[in-house]
């Protein structure tokens, strides 16, 4: 499969609209909301609880991009998700949105009767299951990985059906000043 890559602000808006009406599996067996919706819910959450992380928030709103850029792929979508706005958002947007897999793992491991979703519990299997003792040692030592259980714990609360989490144009600034401020630092940093 090719490899996506956001370049813009405008293309990220584009691909986010897009996801209204997409599901986390094609057949809609899964959770109970489209992707666009989880997207504002994730966000929306991640906001309230962080409202001064910009980066965190905007890697709730496109942490599941990858079901959107290839359907089905339960595994991989964190990958591709993070590769697709890694150039525009940045380095550590990309690594959480990476995480946001691991940190499910993580927490089905450190927390066994942790509450997932039904869809969630049957993708775990496809991503690996939940960690082993030296995965976990590995996750916990990722400077990243505290703020990507807080995305991951915003991912499994953001499926509320008729929950009214704003509009997805209210974002557009955000991503825009999470982008400039990636753009200033590779300036600065050439």
């Amino acid at each position: 499969m090719e490899r996506v890559e956001l370049r813009t602000v405008e293309e990220l808006m584009a691909a986010l609209r897009a996801c209204r009406g997409v599901w986390d599996t094609p057949d809609r067996s899964g959770d109970p909301v489209d992707l666009h919706d989880h997207a504002l819910q994730t966000a929306a959450l991640l906001r309230r609880g962080h409202p001064s992380d910009k980066e965190l928030q905007v890697a709730g709103l496109v942490h599941d991009l990858g079901l959107l850029l290839c359907p089905g792929d339960d595994a991989g979508h964190a990958d591709r998700a993070a590769d697709a706005v890694r150039g525009l958002l940045g380095e550590r947007v990309a690594r959480l949105v990476r995480l946001h897999v691991p940190a499910k793992r993580y927490l089905s491991a450190v927390e066994p009767g942790r509450g997932l979703s039904a869809q969630s519990a049957l993708t775990l299997g496809a991503q690996g299951g939940p960690m082993e003792p030296h995965e976990v040692a590995a996750f916990e030592a990722d400077p990243h990985a505290e703020d990507a259980v807080t995305l991951r714990q915003a991912d499994d609360a953001g499926k509320v059906v008729g929950l009214d989490a704003g509009i997805l144009e209210d974002w557009r600034p955000v991503l825009e000043l999470v982008a400039a401020g990636i753009r200033s630092t590779a300036a600065y940093s050439s």
